[in-house]
């Protein structure tokens, strides 16, 4: 008999909920997006993420189950992203899956946000064989996944679905941080990886040698600082000799330079602690050159490529339901004193 999951994702500015059957059925998936509200201010304003969220969240629930065709009663239990993320938003989700769970009594699990972008690759599998998505049919730890986005950047062992290690992470800004950085440099506004990813399309990523910083003796560890502020040097530079600056150059050259040290450590990690599969996870992994990348890279090294479709790389329902089946099936329930926690680490239980 399957097992319905319902997840609840408000960490940050979308407002999702989803239904999955077992951990990989995707039965639902609804998303509210917050982007047009944020964009006039250049970046999320948790205030007002928070108040969206308030209005949001039960018509999201509510569509999801209605376009699941389930009721209450089919549910077995109920997932909520409960850290990191900011706090004002991550309360109002698990306030409601507190009250939901609690009125209706279902099970209560909590979900943390990075393993669930993880279980994420999870959703990929039996799709349809013409998907231009490379998929292991039978996708399972351990293996080796990149996390990045906008508040992450890590390199994660997934030794068993509940179960992780972290093998390298950043030492300052996330990719994703610099990605919009540097956007809101070029004039492109936010959110900016997507914006840096199609105008990188049309420049030449060999026109402007930007830094691949390591961090001393941590092989697989990130720093994306100096990149950053390489790429404003540049654009200061540029000004003050009263050059032209040609933005599509810039935005290769950048992205370039990140998505180079994102593979290498991450090839580097899964060949040193011998995994057979590498998998992308987050809102980075929905850029094109990334992914292409690392399935190159990967594939060259004997090594199986494993990422989402591009729905489940940015914040999700179905992914918090991925990572709650898993959590529910080991074992682990959450009480009604579950509370919001901005900076729970991975692993953390």
């Amino acid at each position: 008999m399957k097992k319905y999951i319902l997840g609840i994702e408000t960490s940050c500015d979308e407002t999702a909920a989803a239904v999955v059957a077992d951990g990989r059925e995707v039965i639902s998936n609804v998303i509210y997006t917050q982007i047009p509200t944020h964009t006039l201010y250049g970046g999320v304003v948790p205030e007002i993420a928070s108040r969206e969220h308030v209005l949001k969240i039960n018509q999201v629930i509510k569509k999801a189950l209605s376009d699941a065709e389930l009721d209450w009663s089919d549910i077995t239990a109920i997932a909520v992203t409960y850290g990191p993320g900011l706090v004002g938003p991550l309360l109002i989700g698990v306030s409601t899956a507190k009250a939901l769970a609690y009125a209706k009594g279902i099970p209560l699990v909590g979900v943390n946000h990075i393993e669930g972008h993880i279980c994420a690759n999870y959703l990929t599998e039996k799709k349809d064989p013409s998907s231009q998505v490379p998929q292991d049919d039978k996708l399972s730890p351990p293996y080796m996944c990149l996390v990045a986005s906008g508040g992450h950047s890590h390199i994660v062992r997934v030794d068993d679905y509940d179960k992780f290690t972290i093998i390298g992470r950043t030492h300052d800004d996330a990719a994703g941080e610099a990605f919009d950085k540097v956007a809101r440099a070029i004039g492109l506004g936010y959110p900016g990886g997507p914006k840096v990813d199609k105008l990188a399309r049309e420049g030449n990523p060999q026109a402007i040698d930007f830094p691949r910083a390591s961090v001393g003796d941590s092989p697989y560890d990130f720093s994306f600082s100096g990149i950053k502020s390489a790429v404003l040097n540049y654009l200061n530079g540029a000004e003050m000799k009263g050059l032209e600056v040609n933005k599509a150059d810039v935005a290769a050259s950048f992205q370039q330079a990140v998505i180079d040290v994102l593979v290498d450590h991450t090839i580097k990690a899964a060949q040193d602690h011998n995994m057979k599969t590498v998998a992308l996870a987050g809102g980075v992994a929905a850029n094109s050159l990334l992914r292409k990348t690392m399935k190159e890279r990967a594939e060259k090294n004997g090594q199986i490529f494993n990422c989402p479709e591009l729905i489940y790389c940015t914040d999700n329902g179905a992914m918090i339901a991925s990572a709650g089946y898993f959590e529910y099936e080991s074992g682990r329930r959450a009480d009604l004193y579950l509370n919001a926690v901005p900076n729970l680490k991975i692993g953390e239980r």
